[in-house]
């Protein structure tokens, strides 16, 4: 029987890792898309650039914190940032369900131009579609973004070394919870609001402060931190030990987990970062990024260890040790 796509391979987790590895990368292999970064970073007559793209088809499209525009620039602009690039340029495509309010579409642009000016990048091409009523729900925008990389930057998971520390820039699972709070109507003691941000500023105090001390960063979106720290730890070939006591978590995101049966862990963000920092660096970095608006919570939840290798395993608040997997299947589909 002729394997087909299914919905949890959009999850971020094992299947969309197996889709993009087994079938994607298979078909597509160059030497610039190998490494599978957030950004593919290539050099240029006068240095080096960072390219990305993405799909957005978050349900709903307008939540608490944002909607749909302002996720599609911020998340361009955070996968740029993560290879340290300081984003320059976007691209913005849309494919519009017959129907769809101008209102909301002019709410949805402002929404893209004042995430655009927040990162200091412009929206400068883009295309539009228009298609029948059911085609497409409402509305799905793909962004494209170039950046500059600084001159000396070169982040990447092959960096990590055993004795790195792992900091979390805030509290996890606000973005996920917001979306689907609205989604289905619950109505939380105190509203969860998505965290979705442009986060290029963090990162370039971060490099302005430690450059050398940054190995990795990545933003903790589908999957969530579980599986952004799989990928730490898959690519290094390294273990990865963190502390459940240690992770920022809002009490009201995790109280509406709880009630849902969901881990903070695999839960998306739009607006936090992981980074694995040289121990001589964490202190320095953890202070800086506390300064910035977006890492005012930030956390060194744990550490890079020799093994087991590709491993990601966690320290529970009772002293006892679990393996944190990668997600299998869809634990909240069309969150971002």
């Amino acid at each position: 029987m002729e394997r087909r796509i299914l919905l949890a391979h959009g999850s971020g987790g094992k299947l969309t890792h197996s889709l993009i590895k087994d079938l994607f990368l298979k078909e597509l292999k160059n030497p610039i898309l190998e490494p599978l970064g957030d950004s593919a970073t290539f050099e240029i007559d006068r240095g080096r650039m960072a390219f990305t793209t993405d799909s957005y088809v978050v349900d709903p499209i307008f939540f608490p914190g944002g909607d749909i525009g302002r996720l599609a620039v911020c998340g361009t602009v955070n996968d740029l940032a993560m290879s340290g690039a300081r984003p320059l340029y976007l691209s913005a495509s849309f494919v519009i369900e017959e129907g769809f309010l101008e209102s909301d579409l002019r709410s949805i642009l402002h929404s893209m131009i004042q995430a655009a000016d927040e990162a200091g990048a412009k929206i400068v091409c883009g295309d539009t579609k228009v298609v029948g009523r059911g085609s497409v729900d409402k509305i799905f925008i793909t962004t494209s973004g170039v950046g500059l990389i600084p001159e000396g930057v070169d982040i990447t998971p092959l960096k990590i070394e055993v004795g790195d520390q792992v900091i979390v820039s805030g509290c996890i699972g606000d973005h996920g919870m917001a979306v689907l709070g609205m989604r289905a109507g619950f109505e939380f003691s105190s509203e969860i609001i998505s965290d979705v941000a442009p986060l290029n500023h963090l990162v370039a105090k971060m490099l302005a402060e430690a450059k050398d001390g940054v190995h990795a960063l990545r933003d903790p979106t589908r999957g969530g931190l579980a599986t952004t720290l799989n990928e730490f730890a898959q690519a290094s070939s390294l273990g990865i030990k963190i502390y459940e006591d240690k992770i920022p978590v809002q009490d009201e995101v995790r109280g509406a987990c709880e009630l849902l049966g969901l881990d903070p862990l695999y839960v998306a963000n739009e607006g936090k970062l992981v980074a694995v920092t040289s121990k001589n660096s964490t202190q320095v970095l953890l202070t800086c990024m506390r300064k910035n608006t977006h890492g005012q919570k930030a956390e060194i939840i744990g550490e890079v260890t020799s093994g087991p290798r590709g491993i990601v395993s966690i320290t529970t608040r009772i002293g006892g040790t679990r393996i944190v997997d990668m997600l299998t299947g869809e634990q909240l589909p069309r969150i971002c």
